[in-house]
């Protein structure tokens, strides 16, 4: 044991949660204080206790239970401000103290259950995806409460007035106060500057204490606790004070309506995730710099099983703090035994110097909570007023702000929730939905059709349209596609929507497809859907739910594909005459002199060339070859069709091309040597003239004009084909 606690006390989690301390504990007293005093001032020594508690639960669990190393868990300014406003409110109402107490251990309960729930749910990993200047105005509301209810007690004025009028009241102030917190921000301002050793908020108290008793030196009557003020006062940690007041309220919890505990659930939720984002932002920035990958829902259970256990015990709630883990990082903490330092230290130290506490002046923590509260002000929102396309986001953060300090955070949250539908709907529907439009001659199918077929297509393919569609195609967004395709419904044949990168459809979107359908259907034009999946990325399964929005009741109107290259080459099949019956079943074999490559070549040069070759036939799923085979070979398509596959990797493979009756494949590895980069199977029951390199070489030897005549047509057909696919290129680099 004692070797356990040697290795502990030399390692960077000692140290690392030892300054953590320093700098949790001071904020948490102050927040504490902040919270019971303004249900009133004797209340404030309670309040420094239940800041302590709350340091002491929290870290202690949090760190036990979460799963991200050098995390300090403490209570935060979110929850003071949140929770000092509903003890104002309650106050106001005329709610008495007590009960106001035992209100306030209830909402640190619900809260922290709403977490554990976000947790097992798995709102952890949403939470992080709240919009920027949603975050940057919560925030930066939460400093300026935090700074508006710290003034009347930097200028130790009356707790009923309002900051302003607070302000505006010199000659209430008690310059005693001023300058003892004026001091302590000071100092607070100034030591990051000077020394790093030391956490600026230590010397702060430290200059605030040594303040008061440079006045106390002039006043005796500051050396008393009793009915001063100016301090904190005594913590009444016994067991007649703070567990006995306590213990105590949970005995009235009967004396509550059911009303207001009810009333409780509206800020509890905002307090919950509240928390909960101040946690994951931690989270996250200590993540990129340790480079590690914290797991959101299990810190979320983690930070709600500890506000539920601190709150239970009269402590205030928290969450994981920036300030207090970006210390513990700096002072070489590496695990989570750090968090528990600094729960431990916390106790220990709030115990032993509990008498040392009680003089700590209220003024100085103000002065803290002041600094913490500019500190909270996000200042780069700023630079949105700079740009038109940025100063609807400063806008948001306006709002936030202007409704958490006029109305209440709770409002603010829901102001919160809708601004960031806004700003969603704004995004989505601000970008194009269609993200490639194009035509038939422009894209072909990966059929590769022969020359005279080529042509035919490129003359008609306007008759076909293309859309590749993107993003989510809901009622935001469904009259901008419409006002796009909607000119093209005039005068083409087909009109094809790709699919593939859609990631959500709603009944909106359906009901414009029908439109669409009908539209085409008047024309005797039809509406091809591709890359109609069984799953989209919301688990929607698109096939399922395009028949129960009607979209595909008729399918002669609408078909459906499953990829965009085969609905491409059904149009191109309709565009060329063929018969949508006709198969490769009724091809009987071609001669040589009935392929392209060999037309008007004399008989006796292909019954030469002829007797090179090599008949072989293959069944539907044969491979031809496999990748990296030896290219020592042409393949001729007397009858049936090949398709060619590239690998990709992890045992996939992508189809890339088909060859059907009269054309050849395999020319490439056949003209430079390379072992093929691509495998062949056969689609169809298949023939094949098969010209090998060493006949080939023969063939030159003793006509060396057919083999020039054979390189040629080869190397023309590569041509065009090069040709078509950099025109492809081409026009998907215009996008």
């Amino acid at each position: 044991m004692r070797e356990i606690f040697r290795k502990l006390y030399q390692s960077g989690d000692f140290w690392g949660g030892l300054a953590a301390m320093l700098v949790a504990l001071p904020a948490a007293i102050a927040f504490g204080v902040t919270i019971y005093s303004a249900i009133a001032p004797m209340h404030a020594a309670l309040g420094a206790m239940a800041g302590i508690i709350g340091a002491a639960v929290i870290g202690l669990l949090a760190s036990m239970l979460g799963g991200t190393d050098r995390l300090i868990s403490a209570p935060c300014a979110p929850a003071a401000a949140l929770l000092s406003a509903f003890a104002i409110e309650l106050v106001h109402d005329g709610v008495p103290g007590g009960n106001i107490i035992l209100m306030l251990l209830l909402l640190g309960i619900l809260a922290g259950l709403f977490q554990i729930l976000f947790g097992f749910v798995g709102i952890g990993r949403l939470i992080k995806y709240i919009p920027y200047p949603v975050v940057s105005g919560y925030l930066t509301g939460v400093g300026l409460i935090i700074i508006g209810s710290q003034l009347g007690k930097l200028l130790s004025t009356p707790g009923e007035l309002h900051w302003y009028e607070a302000a505006s009241s010199p000659e209430l102030w008690d310059w005693r106060a001023l300058a003892i917190g004026a001091a302590t921000i000071v100092v607070m301002l100034v030591a990051p500057l000077l020394t790093r050793r030391l956490p600026g908020t230590i010397l702060g108290i430290a200059a605030g204490i040594a303040c008061y008793f440079l006045l106390a030196s002039q006043d005796d009557s500051l050396f008393k606790l009793t009915g001063n003020d100016l301090v904190i006062g005594p913590l009444g940690a016994s067991s007649a004070g703070y567990l006995k007041e306590i213990t105590g309220r949970w005995h009235e919890i009967g004396d509550l309506r059911l009303s207001q505990v009810a009333a409780l659930l509206g800020n509890a939720l905002t307090l919950a995730v509240l928390l909960s984002i101040d946690t994951l932002k931690t989270c996250v920035v200590l993540d990129q710099l340790t480079r590690s990958q914290h797991e959101p829902n299990r810190e979320l259970v983690a930070q709600g099983i500890a506000n539920v256990a601190s709150s239970a015990v009269g402590g205030i709630p928290g969450a994981g703090t920036m300030g207090a883990t970006l210390v513990n990082l700096s002072s070489g903490a590496t695990t989570r035994a750090s968090g528990l330092i600094e729960g431990i230290s916390a106790l220990v130290f709030a115990l032993v110097l509990s008498s040392f506490i009680a003089w700590i002046p209220v003024a100085t923590l103000a002065g803290i909570l002041i600094v913490v509260g500019v500190r909270m002000i996000d200042r780069d929102p700023l630079r949105f007023v700079q740009s038109s396309a940025t100063v609807f986001d400063f806008g948001v953060v306006v709002t936030v702000v202007i409704v958490a300090l006029s109305i209440g955070l709770i409002a603010a949250s829901g102001v919160g929730v809708a601004l960031s539908i806004l700003l969603f709907l704004r995004e989505q529907i601000g970008g194009s939905v269609i993200r490639h439009k194009f035509y038939v001659n422009q894209m072909s199918s990966n059929w590769h059709r022969p020359e005279a077929e080529t042509r035919i297509l490129e003359q008609k393919g306007d008759q076909a349209v293309i859309f590749e569609l993107q993003g989510s195609l809901f009622f935001g967004t469904t009259q901008q596609l419409y006002a796009q395709i909607d000119p093209e419904l005039k005068d083409r044949r087909f009109v094809i929507l790709d699919l593939k990168r859609v990631q959500s459809v709603d009944v909106t979107a359906a009901h414009m497809l029908c439109q669409v359908r009908d539209a085409l259907a008047e024309r005797g034009a039809q509406l091809l859907l591709s890359s109609v999946r069984e799953n989209l990325p919301n688990k929607r399964n698109l096939r399922k739910f395009l028949e129960q929005t009607g979209v595909t009741e008729n399918p002669e109107t609408v078909r459906l594909f499953a990829e965009l290259d085969n609905a491409i080459e059904w149009v191109e099949d309709r565009l060329l005459g063929e018969s949508e019956l006709a198969g490769p079943e009724e091809e009987t074999p071609l001669e040589l002199h009935e392929m392209e490559l060999f037309k008007e070549r004399k008989d006796e040069t292909l019954a030469d060339l002829e007797a090179c070759l090599v008949k072989r036939s293959f069944k539907p799923g044969e491979v031809v070859y496999s990748c990296g085979e030896p290219g020592d070979a042409i393949y001729l398509i007397r009858q049936g069709t090949v398709k060619i596959f590239a690998p990709l990797g992890g045992g996939r493979n992508r189809h890339i091309a088909t060859f059907g009756r009269g054309d050849f494949f395999g020319g490439l590895a056949f003209l430079d040597g390379l072992p093929h980069d691509n495998e062949a199977v056969a689609a169809t029951p298949t023939e094949f003239f098969i010209l090998s390199q060493v006949q080939f070489i023969r063939l030159t030897d003793e006509h060396k004009r057919l083999a020039l005549t054979l390189l040629q047509s080869l190397a023309r057909s590569l041509a065009l084909r090069l040709r078509h696919a950099d025109s492809e290129i081409a026009i998907l680099q215009e996008y």
